[in-house]
């Protein structure tokens, strides 16, 4: 019906792209090469009300232009974070089942909205490694290799590998009691949960590990070691989550992760992010997502938060026993008939 469209646009007006690992063509209706977003961010200001008009501007093979009240940014990295956000969807529970790829990305999402260097870093360390990995193949190709070339792309990685790692490290020494302690809250049970950072940086300098590994990604033709392999250990009663939880417990880990994400973005950023919660209901029980409602009304941490659910009122009869303000839209073929309560 285009539920989650709503909340994905929410989503790509603050970060520039869609929470789902899609590209802007996938993205566009079909049968056209073009599509544009608009929202109203409405923020308090020195106990002023600021309304910030954001445009998204995207259309094939052309430069996508992000506007904030009618000023096109240069690069779209100086709009990520001005407005923090969090989206919990059902596919979510894929950090713990699939590769480290997802895992980094869940770093990667929550650093790139604090600390506009760490985004301008990570960039610059993927077009290189992507640049060396294009290099190493080329070279199986004809059979040859240069040793200073490859050292030339080392060179260029260490500085953002290193400033990429340190802030992976120090962020993590923050979020894992707070995630802790979430997981308590929402499960209500006594499990013991940790989530590691594991980096090969960490016990060894990126120069060394490079020049280790340099002949096996000369066989290999692919970097081997960096930051682009760091990992997070998902741990439950000192095993794997991804082995041993049952599912209502693996739903809570992901579920407790992605609110200390939003703690410490709020902490950080001196602002309540938006919350988007995506079909809730689709992997989470009936009491924890009650569980989880009460914790986000009795918190007066908590900002804005939009829910999307299948059944009309489900979300409504929680809510409405807590006595507070909500709007609630019914989406019909893809238009909503606007319904305020």
């Amino acid at each position: 019906m285009g539920k989650t469209n709503i909340l994905d646009a929410i989503y790509y007006l603050c970060m520039c792209k869609s929470h789902f690992k899609t590209s802007d063509k996938h993205l566009t209706k079909h049968e056209t090469d073009f599509f544009r977003l608009e929202g109203n961010f409405v923020s308090e200001r020195k106990e002023e009300k600021v309304i910030d008009k954001i445009i998204a501007k995207v259309q094939a093979r052309k430069r996508k232009d992000f506007e904030c009240n009618l000023a096109v940014y240069d690069r779209l990295s100086d709009h990520i974070g001005r407005f923090p956000v969090v989206m919990i969807a059902p596919d979510d529970t894929l950090m713990a089942m699939e590769g480290s790829e997802e895992r980094r990305r869940f770093l990667d999402n929550t650093l790139c909205q604090l600390d506009n260097q760490y985004l301008t870093h990570l960039m610059h360390y993927n077009k290189v490694l992507s640049q060396r990995n294009k290099v190493l193949k080329q070279f199986a190709e004809t059979r040859t290799f240069d040793d200073i070339l490859i050292q030339s792309y080392d060179v260029q990685l260490l500085p953002s590998a290193n400033y990429i790692h340190q802030k992976r490290q120090e962020w993590m020494k923050d979020f894992e009691p707070i995630f802790i302690d979430y997981y308590s809250q929402i499960s209500g049970e006594r499990e013991s949960v940790k989530c590691i950072y594991q980096s090969k940086l960490s016990d060894t300098n990126f120069e060394t590990l490079l020049a280790e590994t340099r002949e096996k990604d000369r066989i290999l033709q692919r970097t081997t070691t960096g930051t682009h392999k760091d990992d997070l250990k998902f741990v439950f009663n000192d095993v794997p989550v991804k082995q041993f939880a049952s599912q209502g417990q693996l739903k809570s880990y992901i579920l407790a992760l992605k609110l200390a994400q939003y703690e410490l973005l709020r902490q950080e950023k001196g602002i309540a992010p938006i919350l988007l919660l995506d079909d809730i209901f689709d992997k989470l029980d009936e009491n924890r997502v009650r569980h989880l409602l009460e914790l986000l009304i009795q918190k007066k941490e908590f900002g804005q938060v939009f829910i999307t659910d299948t059944h009309e009122n489900r979300v409504a009869q929680i809510v409405e026993k807590f006595d507070m303000n909500y709007e609630k839209f019914v989406i019909e073929n893809g238009k909503h008939l606007d319904d305020e309560l």
